[in-house]
């Protein structure tokens, strides 16, 4: 371990990960250690189940009919937009070839006491009681304009990008209810603060909706087979393959600075050296400042949620003003179906940003809707952001973002990109990353 390198990544979160393949494969030498043993930090499946019941200080119960390895349990519940920047990344890299994905299911939003299907198609839109029939018009009549919208030459006057959205929506005659709906189930938001800024952003988010939806028709949402602790593991082998030096169950012992800038890290006697470092917040406890905290409940049952069609995947949104909460709560749930669970078993995950001192009190509702559960491992994690990101900058050290409540990885993109443009000055070149295996290919052929 005694050498110099030009990266040293801490840490094997998602995020984490996909930085570490895109520096490998720019060329730079690239050490990086986690002090678990297992890939994916915050964002591992944890296999077998009985380490899942140890991890959470219980005894681990045998389930009938049940084989412990048969288990990947996520520890935050997401999916990936069919259309979003991750599916994006993971095609441009080639990563896409060490995964397999299923389409979710179904997506479904809560109103007043009971679930409804989000709509995949005209003929659903049609046949849904989440809105009346003259709603649905004018609903219809939104999702043109948000088709349409080019911010650069807007057509509709009823959508421009001076425009808020809740000026938007107050345009096309929206009621709170439909409100909720594009807003938390399309637009993927936490709350509602979105509604006093620019149009700009909710539009594409809701156009991107409308994208993934229709990709695979019933959901736009996509997961990996095995749990989303592949997503890590794939770029560690993209990394890998260009030169990537990974070491687990390696404790870090000290984060070595050496005129204010990053030299090297400290592990059992041994120092490695490089001119920058990386990591999750986690090994950076001086650099990050606490913003909140999300409360997460992993769920195993034995049963499909109520009112789903008997989906073996799906995700429920129970928008803020539903609740009376400041924010949303995620249901996200997979199953045997996806290589996650042994047969016949299904596993809920709850989240949701934590707004009293009771955390567990908040999830309730959620609760009463998925029905009994057999086990239920309730956390509540902390999140974190870098306190100065521009001191950081002069000091080579680099710190990603907590993972938030939501059920989609396009925010942990986006601070994937802007840590990319920190370290690099560049944005990510995707131009730049060739699959060895077609690069041999390639030079077979001439």
């Amino acid at each position: 371990m005694d050498e110099t390198y030009d990266v040293i990544v801490l840490g094997t979160g998602l995020t984490e990960c996909i930085l570490s393949g895109i520096l490998s494969v720019s060329g730079r030498k690239v050490l990086h250690m986690d002090r678990n043993k297992y890939y994916g930090g915050e964002s591992a499946s944890i296999t077998p189940l009985d380490d899942l019941f140890k991890m959470f200080g219980q005894d681990p119960v045998a389930l009938p009919d049940g084989r412990p390895r048969d288990w990947n349990v996520d520890l935050i519940p997401k999916f990936l937009m069919a259309s979003g920047q991750l599916v994006k990344i993971l095609i441009k890299t080639g990563v896409t070839k060490y995964l397999e994905f299923k389409s979710v299911e179904g997506s479904y939003v809560f109103k007043g006491s009971k679930i409804f299907k989000v709509p995949s198609n005209e003929k659903e839109a049609l046949a849904t009681s989440l809105m009346g029939i003259f709603e649905k018009r004018r609903f219809k009549n939104l999702l043109t304009g948000i088709n349409e919208f080019d911010e650069k030459a807007p057509k509709n006057p009823n959508m421009t990008p001076e425009l808020t959205m809740e000026q938007v929506f107050k345009n096309f005659g929206l009621d709170e209810n439909t409100r909720d709906f594009c807003g938390h189930a399309m637009g993927l938001y936490l709350n509602d603060d979105y509604l006093k800024k620019s149009c700009i952003e909710p539009v594409s988010r809701i156009k991107l909706y409308c994208e993934s939806m229709a990709r695979y028709g019933n959901s736009p949402y996509l997961y990996p087979l095995y749990g989303l602790g592949e997503l890590p593991q794939g770029f560690a082998r993209l990394s890998a393959i260009y030169g990537g030096t990974y070491m687990l169950d390696k404790p870090v012992d000290e984060i070595i600075m050496e005129d204010g800038k990053f030299a090297g890290v400290k592990s059992q006697g041994q120092i490695a050296r490089a001119k920058m470092v990386l990591g999750d917040p986690s090994y950076f406890l001086d650099r990050v400042k606490k913003i909140g905290q999300v409360v997460r409940a992993i769920c195993i049952m034995n049963h499909t949620i109520p009112n789903t069609n008997d989906a073996k995947s799906c995700q429920i949104i129970f928008p803020q003003n539903q609740l009376g909460r400041k924010s949303d709560i995620y249901v996200s749930m997979v199953s045997y179906a996806h290589n996650v669970a042994s047969k016949t078993y299904y596993i809920a995950m709850i989240s949701t940003t934590v707004e009293t001192a009771n955390p567990e009190n908040e999830i309730l509702p959620a609760l009463k809707i998925i029905g009994p559960v057999l086990h239920k491992f309730v956390k509540v994690h902390d999140c974190f952001v870098p306190k100065d990101t521009a001191a950081d900058k002069l000091a080579q050290c680099f710190v990603s973002t907590s993972y938030d409540a939501t059920s989609h990885f396009e925010t942990t993109c986006l601070d994937i990109t802007n840590l990319h443009k920190n370290i690099t000055g560049e944005d990510i070149n995707y131009a730049n990353i060739v699959d060895p295996d077609e690069s041999a290919s390639q030079g077979a052929d001439q």
